[in-house]
């Protein structure tokens, strides 16, 4: 029947072309080894792990998407979930924008998620998928902030003291994580939009925010933090020792 109402079709876009600096000189961020499974294979598992995720599109380094592809084939993933490689841009923003432009059509919600967060737990992409599902057109997973965070007049100089400009409400404010989910066209319209303005986000619900479109939130997880430092390495291998002590292997 023409009128029939044709199921959502969820796909993620993972950006893993950036090299990772914070972590030191060697491989690029997402294929550094996390319990000998580089992060990224990590990643994308966890977004497989989500029943109504059917495709993943990883964007590779320009250089080295036969790589990242080779390594896709050489490790177990989900069956019922499609995986695509594509080259990636010089920025983040370019490479999500590259990974949305391979999208198949029929997908009507997209997630965006940083390889560099390997062990977010299937409930988190749950929970956003559900949202944009129920309605919303773009869903961050987020936590409340512990510390208190002050608003500084940048130094000129690394390591300068800085001036105390403002305290914001801690109670107003969270802490996003990913994966971020959004309705599709709403993403789309948003790349195009932000990227023909000159402006830029550190996030895309950030840039869906420059079109006066609601964002909302939902309740994040500690272990969907960010792996940016040598530290954060050491606390994402300690998860995964407890996840296979829970887990009986």
């Amino acid at each position: 029947m023409s009128d029939e109402v044709r199921p959502s079709r969820t796909a993620v876009v993972i950006p893993a072309a950036g090299r990772g600096v914070r972590l030191g000189p060697g491989a690029p961020k997402a294929l550094r080894a996390l319990n000998g499974t580089p992060m990224l294979i990590h990643a994308v598992r966890a977004m497989a792990a989500s029943r109504a995720v059917s495709l993943v599109v990883v964007v590779a380094p320009s250089d080295g998407a036969a790589e990242v592809k080779n390594l896709l084939d050489a490790h177990a993933l989900p069956e019922r979930t499609d995986y695509l490689v594509v080259p990636g841009g010089d920025t983040r923003q370019e490479s999500v924008h590259l990974g949305l432009k391979a999208l198949p059509e029929g997908v009507s919600t997209v997630l965006v998620h940083d390889a560099a967060r390997p062990l977010v737990p299937v409930e988190t992409v749950d929970a956003v998928i559900e949202a944009v599902r129920d309605g919303a057109v773009a869903v961050v997973p987020a936590l409340p902030v512990a510390d208190t965070v002050k608003e500084v007049e940048p130094a000129e100089r690394p390591g300068d003291p800085e001036q105390v400009v403002a305290t914001p409400i801690r109670a107003r404010l969270r802490a996003v994580q990913t994966p971020q989910g959004f309705d599709h066209d709403t993403l789309v319209n948003a790349h195009a939009t932000v990227a023909l303005t000159g402006e830029g986000a550190t996030d895309d619900a950030g840039m869906v925010e420059k079109l006066g479109a609601p964002v909302v939130v939902v309740p994040g997880h500690e272990e969907a933090f960010k792996v940016t430092r040598p530290l954060d390495l050491v606390l994402a291998e300690a998860v995964l020792a407890r996840r296979r002590a829970n887990d009986g292997f």
